[in-house]
């Protein structure tokens, strides 16, 4: 097999790993701080604030199902250049201070635009890595959107501390820019497989949604949903527990468990299927999450989140690698597109639904219960996807049997 098809770290796949890299930075460093900005320049009440932090989550579905349906039309690398050129005029209206309208109008557009730039990224990324090493570079590539999760909250939380809030959108305002000049330097290749004429004409649900891909985002809705409990109440939790010191490099530790599995998780999912890192990951992540309900060191709190880490983190990319490989070249696009509207679904909403059951369980038990509800999961999973690759992996056995 010639090398340069089976090389995964090519120029390219580092550039666009570096645009998606640089856009998450942005939306986990606002989604601290915005909360915050609300309240102190608009008064808002905790309920406004919610959903100034969760209206970008909105935005980007309205974003990713929208770019899912036109990308393969407009041109992968063109709809990365519109989105990135979208995502910086959008981020300059953080600075117009006006009324808590026209900030939640600002939070819609942003999501929007990261939703069409992490559409074209997730696209080509999956593109361009070799169909061999799928797995282990989807894995690669979801590290970007992982390393940013850690880092982009210590940048909002530590400038919070140091600078005030217009100094923060014009940091994030620089990382926009850098991000749409890295999209120059990128080089997409034209695809062997072209869309059919008539094959995305009309409105129909399959021109914004790949049916292929629904099972496995089906589950990736659910673990997301359990996961956004951890996302955005562990500060909450962790003030209740005293623990607020340590809950600071929860994400770090979580960062660094997805960072030292994934090089491993990848490869092994390549060779011997997704089940192998899938069923694992189910139990991990509701160890994690259980663990998390009792924590009351910092060593158990921050053990709960390298065990969350290995789990829900190689979850995310396993089942985005999933996604990718039932579907065809030509819609890539859409089932891309589709992973990610489910799992922005799961990390949005859950928090607003959650709301409602945090004043009757409280933080302990909730995590409790969704710890169960994540290894539930895993016969959801088994259902919609885990018996089908079992059983092709055993007729492949059989056939090299005979």
């Amino acid at each position: 097999m010639n090398q340069s098809r089976t090389k995964l770290w090519t120029k390219d796949f580092i550039i666009v790993s570096t645009i998606n890299f640089l856009v998450t930075i942005i939306f986990y460093l606002l989604i601290v701080i915005i909360g915050m900005y609300a309240v102190d320049q608009f008064h808002a009440s905790t309920s406004q604030a919610g959903l100034v932090t969760g209206i970008f989550i909105i935005g980007s579905l309205i974003g990713r199902m929208l770019i899912g349906r036109f990308i393969e039309s407009i041109g992968r690398k063109r709809t990365l250049f519109i989105g990135s050129v979208f995502f910086i005029l959008t981020t300059l209206l953080y600075l117009i201070h006006v009324n808590i309208s026209f900030l939640l109008i600002t939070r819609l557009l942003h999501g929007i635009a990261a939703g069409m730039v992490g559409t074209a990224t997730g696209t080509i990324a999956a593109q361009i890595i070799p169909a061999t090493r799928k797995a282990e570079g989807i894995g690669y590539f979801s590290m970007s959107a992982t390393l940013a999760a850690a880092i982009g909250p210590f940048i909002g939380l530590y400038m919070t501390q140091h600078t005030n809030f217009q100094m923060i959108f014009i940091f994030s305002l620089a990382l926009g820019v850098i991000s749409l000049i890295t999209t120059f330097l990128v080089n997409v290749p034209a695809l062997e497989v072209t869309v059919k004429p008539d094959e995305l004409k009309g409105f129909k649900l399959s021109n914004f949604i790949e049916p292929k891909a629904l099972p496995i985002a089906f589950v990736t809705l659910v673990v997301a949903f359990c996961y956004s409990s951890v996302l955005s109440y562990i500060n909450f939790y962790a003030k209740e527990i005293n623990l607020i010191s340590a809950a600071s490099f929860f994400f770090l530790v979580y960062s660094v468990a997805v960072l030292l599995s994934r090089p491993f998780t990848g490869r092994i999912m390549d060779l011997k299927g997704a089940n192998s890192i899938m069923y694992p990951a189910f139990i991990i992540f509701a160890a994690g999450m259980v663990l998390l309900s009792s924590a009351n060191t910092s060593i158990t709190l921050l053990l709960a989140g390298a065990l969350i880490g290995l789990g829900f983190g190689n979850m995310q990319s396993s089942t985005q690698a999933i996604a990718v490989k039932l579907t065809p070249p030509h819609r890539m696009g859409l089932a891309t597109s589709t992973f990610f509207i489910f799992l922005d679904a799961g990390l949005g909403f859950g928090p607003y639904l959650l709301g409602f059951i945090i004043p009757v369980t409280g933080y302990s038990k909730l995590y409790v219960i969704l710890g169960v509800v994540a290894l539930a999961s895993s016969i959801l999973y088994y259902l919609l996807h885990g018996k089908k690759e079992h059983a092709a992996k055993a007729k492949v056995n059989i056939s090299n049997a005979v």
